[in-house]
Order: C-alpha cells, then sequence, then structure tokens
C-alpha cells in the first residue's frame, strides 16, 4: 500500500509516534502456503486480534535475505503475541516456481507462514514497489508502520512493542 493519507486518513490512535496509514487490504491472490496447518491460506482478517508483521520479499534478493534472520528472530521472540507473515513476490522467473520457494524456505529454516504471491495481486493491493518491504498492522489490521529496504531493526521492534499489550511508549526503549 502506498502511503496514501487520501485513501485513509492518517490519525494518531492509542499507541504515540505511530502513524495511522489506514487498513491493510487483505492478500488475495496469494497461494500456495508454507508453514501454515495442511498448508492452509492465511487471511489478516482471520490474523486480526494481535499485531502483524508482513514482508513482501523474494528469495533471489540479496536484501531481502539480510531481513531473514531478523524475522525469524521476531518470530521466536514474540510468538503468541506478533504473527509475522512472509509474503513471497517473484522478481525473476525461477522465483515463480513453488518448490524453489519451497526450498528456499526450508534451507533459511524459516518457520513462520510464507504465501507466493505470483500474480501480484497482494503486492499490487499494498501499492508496493520494493523488495523487501515491511508493514506493521495493529489488532484491528491497519497499518502502522513501514521500512522499506533492509535494517532499522531497533526501530521496527521499538514499533513493534508499542504495539504489544502493555507496550513501550518510547521508540527507543
Amino acid at each position: 500500500m502506498r502511503l496514501r493519507r487520501g485513501r485513509g486518513e492518517v490519525r494518531p490512535r492509542s499507541e504515540p509516534g505511530l502513524p495511522d496509514f489506514g487498513p491493510a487490504p487483505e492478500l488475495h491472490g496469494v497461494h500456495p502456503w508454507l508453514n501454515t496447518p495442511t498448508n492452509e491460506p492465511l487471511t489478516l482478517a482471520g490474523l486480526v486480534g494481535g499485531p502483524v508483521l508482513v514482508e513482501f520479499w523474494a528469495f533471489a534478493c540479496s536484501n531481502c535475505l539480510h531481513t531473514l534472520p531478523f524475522l525469524s528472530g521476531l518470530s521466536e521472540r514474540y510468538r503468541g503475541e506478533l504473527t509475522v507473515v512472509g509474503v513471497h513476490t517473484p522478481e525473476l522467473p525461477l522465483e515463480r516456481v513453488p518448490g524453489n520457494v519451497a526450498r528456499a524456505v526450508r534451507s533459511a529454516r524459516l518457520t513462520y507462514p510464507i504465501g507466493l504471491d505470483n500474480d501480484y495481486e497482494a503486492w499490487n493491493a499494498f501499492g508496493n514497489r520494493y523488495w523487501p518491504t515491511m508493514y506493521l498492522l495493529d489488532a484491528e489490521g491497519r497499518i502502522r508502520y513501514t521500512q522499506i529496504g533492509e535494517g532499522q531493526y531497533r526501530r521496527t521492534e521499538a514499533a513493534i512493542r508499542r504495539l504489544l499489550p502493555g507496550g513501550s511508549q518510547s521508540a527507543d526503549s
């Protein structure tokens, strides 16, 4: 989603310092899914109730690969409080092959849910333009933070902590 203020006004919510960029679009067209019970599809609506971190990535993108240890760490550290979801959107033809994506996921030892967006439906719905891009959603499914590219891990984790129950009110904590 391009952070268009006209689509939904940016307004402060209960978490100071995190803008409200409006509701996140659903993950339509994302299939198949890896690392879900019986590889069932996920929906953002089904995840409402806690913060969700969605990352658009591609396995042949070096910048994307650099983010994976951070995402895996978040998934483990905040298990039960935060849901990490990978949306694999191919940049190259070899990244369209589900078996190649599954091998890359196994090789990187990723355990959080990952869906394939070969037709760019979710990518376009979010108005995404870059690999990797992270979108942090609050418990109501609203986009509250984005990170384009690798890095800014402390800032990203501080935003996550703000959205957790009893979360920190300081970006530097």
